[in-house]
Parts: C-alpha cells; sequence; structure tokens
C-alpha cells in the first residue's frame, strides 16, 4: 500500500541540531528523514517509525497538543544512540483531514501497513482519541489485541458523548466488529473515576491498577505491559511537577523516571508491535521540560526494543522451565513456564485445541514469580483467573 499521501514532510529548518557537526552520533542523524527533497524514505527495511499527529480537534481541555510532535522531535533528534544498529524512519506528519474522521483514516491505514511490515510505528500525539485509529489499524489486520493505557482515568466518557480524547475506550468497546481481547489501565487516580465505571471495568474483566498500588512496586508492571499488543500513554498520567506541558496535568501522578521504566518495559516486549505518546502541550511547556522527558521516554523504548529477548512466542520448550501446580478444589492445573534466557514467567491457560488457533496471542499469559508463588499456596492467581473467564 502507498501511504505517502498520507504524510506531510519534515522542516528541516526546524531541527538546527540534525546540521550540527559535534563528532557525536545523534538519533536526528541515524534516523532515516521524509523531507521534501528526498521523499519518503523507505521503511520496509526498518525496524521502527516515528509518525507525527498534528490533529487535537477532539482533546478535552487540551487545545494546542497538536503542536507536539516537532517539538518532541526536537529533543529527540539531540540525544545519543545506544550500542546497538539502529534502523529508523521518520514518516514525518499524517496530514490533518478535512474531518478527524479523515485524520483516523491515514494513520490506522499507516499504522496498519507498517505493521505488517514487522515495524514498530510510534505515534507522537496528537489529542489521544488517535489510540481509536491505532485500534482500527488492527481491526483492518484482522487481529484480536490487548490494549494497555498508562492514563490517570479510564476515558470512557458519557453514554451519550460523541469521540473525544477521553471517551474514545467506548467507542471501542462498543465497535463492532469487535477485536478487543483485554484492557488494562496502569495508573488510574481514583477521585477522576465514577464508581459505575469501576464496576463495568470489573464485569468486562478488564485489569485496572491504581498509582499507589503501581508506584509501591513499579517492577510489578512489566508482566502487564508485555501482555499488550499497544500502548497508549497520556502524558496527564505523569505529575504536574515532572510534566507541566499538559492542559489537565495535576500534582499527582508518575514520576518521570517511573515513566521511562514502563516505557523501557513496552520496548522490551516481544508482543507489542505499537505504542503512542499523547497529549503534550507546548503551550503551557515553557521550557521544553515535557517534551523533553516524552523524548527520554521514546529513547528508552527503542533501548528496550533493542534489547529484546525473543522468547515470546515460544518456539522450543527446551528455553523453558516447566511448572505444574495443582490447586485444591480446582479441576485444572495451572502451568507455568519460566525463560530460561530471561527468567520471565508465563501461565498457561487451558483451552480446545481448535480455541488455541484464534486465542493464540492470548491462552499464554505473562505473569511474575509471584503469581507462582500464589498459585503454590493454594490460591489461584487473579491474573490467571481473569484470563480463564474471558476464554471460558
Amino acid at each position: 500500500m502507498d501511504i505517502s499521501a498520507f504524510f506531510e514532510p519534515l522542516d528541516l529548518n526546524e531541527f538546527p541540531s540534525i546540521q550540527e557537526s559535534t563528532g557525536l552520533v545523534r538519533l536526528g542523524n541515524i534516523i532515516a528523514l521524509h523531507t521534501e527533497a528526498d521523499g519518503l524514505p523507505d521503511y520496509s527495511a526498518c525496524h521502527i517509525a516515528l509518525i507525527g499527529v498534528t490533529d487535537d480537534r477532539k482533546t478535552v481541555g487540551n487545545a494546542g497538543c497538536g503542536l507536539a510532535p516537532d517539538s518532541i522531535r526536537k529533543f529527540l533528534f539531540q540525544l545519543n544512540i545506544g550500542p546497538y544498529p539502529i534502523k529508523m524512519v521518520d514518516l514525518g506528519n499524517i496530514k490533518t483531514g478535512f474531518s478527524v474522521t479523515d485524520t483516523y483514516f491515514a494513520l490506522s491505514s499507516a499504522i496498519a501497513e507498517l505493521i505488517e511490515n514487522n515495524v514498530v510505528p510510534i505515534i507522537l500525539g496528537g489529542s489521544q482519541d488517535m489510540t481509536f485509529a491505532n485500534y482500527q489499524a488492527y481491526q483492518s489486520l484482522g487481529q484480536i489485541i490487548n490494549i494497555v493505557a498508562v492514563d490517570p482515568m479510564f476515558d470512557l466518557g458519557k453514554s451519550d458523548e460523541e469521540l473525544n480524547a477521553q471517551s474514545y475506550l467506548s467507542s471501542i468497546i462498543l465497535h463492532q466488529p469487535n477485536f478487543l481481547f483485554n484492557y488494562a489501565n496502569i495508573g488510574y487516580q481514583t477521585y477522576f473515576i465514577d464508581q459505575d465505571a469501576l464496576r463495568l471495568m470489573k464485569n468486562l474483566f478488564f485489569d485496572t491498577y491504581r498509582l499507589g498500588i503501581v508506584r509501591e512496586s513499579i517492577e510489578d508492571v512489566e508482566p502487564i505491559v508485555r501482555n499488550a499488543d499497544m500502548l497508549t500513554f497520556d502524558v496527564s498520567a505523569i505529575r504536574n511537577s515532572d510534566a507541566p506541558g499538559n492542559g489537565n496535568a495535576t500534582p499527582n501522578g508518575f514520576y518521570g523516571e517511573e515513566a521511562c521504566q514502563i516505557v523501557r518495559y513496552a520496548g522490551l516486549s516481544d508482543k507489542l508491535t505499537s505504542i503512542g505518546f499523547y497529549e503534550v502541550n507546548p503551550r503551557f511547556d515553557k521550557t521544553g521540560q515535557t517534551a523533553h522527558l516524552v523524548a527520554q521516554m521514546i529513547w528508552y523504548f527503542i533501548d528496550g526494543y533493542y534489547n529484546r529477548a525473543n522468547d515470546f512466542p515460544f518456539k522450543n520448550e527446551e528455553d523453558y522451565l516447566k511448572y505444574r501446580v495443582s490447586i485444591r478444589d480446582h479441576k485444572e492445573e495451572i502451568v507455568f513456564y519460566k525463560s530460561k534466557k530471561t527468567d520471565r514467567w508465563w501461565m498457561e491457560i487451558p483451552l480446545p485445541a481448535e480455541q488455541r488457533i484464534k486465542y493464540e496471542r492470548h491462552y499464554l499469559v505473562p505473569c511474575s514469580y509471584k503469581d507462582y508463588q500464589i498459585a503454590c499456596e493454594n490460591d489461584i492467581p487473579d491474573r490467571w483467573w481473569m484470563v480463564y473467564q474471558k476464554l471460558m
């Protein structure tokens, strides 16, 4: 598919650091750029692609976040590369459509094309309703997926509300045909959440993790993120003192280094095939602190990507230790796998052979050693039970 018509080329005058002769090898010198002179680079042999989205018509209380992509790039292009052979392309910014629906179509088409070519898109928003377009890309590929959102809210909106940055999840849930297997929210803040919304999440067997619980043990985020096909990151999940460039920034949230750790886990995940960063607003970001932080988060994602261990999906059972745990009054054993390469854990959900084909990406559930310990104490891990109920 020719996606060149969807993109505006970059204006190199906006990024003077690319022209500087410092003797250092920076990302801006390594990434293949879409420019007026050179046209759209060949992305088929690349590993990662940057896509800017300047459409913010559906943001809520954060007009101006459409200016973010180039603001983030200015800092990202100045960062030094890690010790790995980077193959990245920057496709430029998606042309803003006559309607928001046009922008969604262009973005989803571009993402689908990249995923089909085994290229991981990094979306630089723009408003977070573009998560819906990201989801539509998987729908067009016929792929059932898991979504992880780092967000202080669930973005369900009201029942009669049209799609916007704070209601996109309802549009995904209600969309038919539906290709959403699981949704997980990391870092919600209870005072922003309606109790009916919490009950809905529970009834749908979705995973929700309060900010305070997550921050007590940030490493427990790893298996949650490892289970995602796509991750959407709302910068308002980061506290105002660390990321002031957002019209909805609040006193509480993740610290910058915690946000970087979560995103690095996403990069390390063999399963994750797209990620988006949304709601950065240069109008509130007087010193560029927020754009700089998101640039560093992207750096950590790239670092994680180039340190992937490729231990999922399973290729050779000899590379894993297998543990069987019997639970009293539970007819099914719980089978655990531990990678000899990375010490990462998975749980197997029992399924008939014919269903394994449909849910091949979902019946092996990323977990932690804690889940194994819980099973050994004769209790069923919550993570196993939630997925089991979905599949049954």
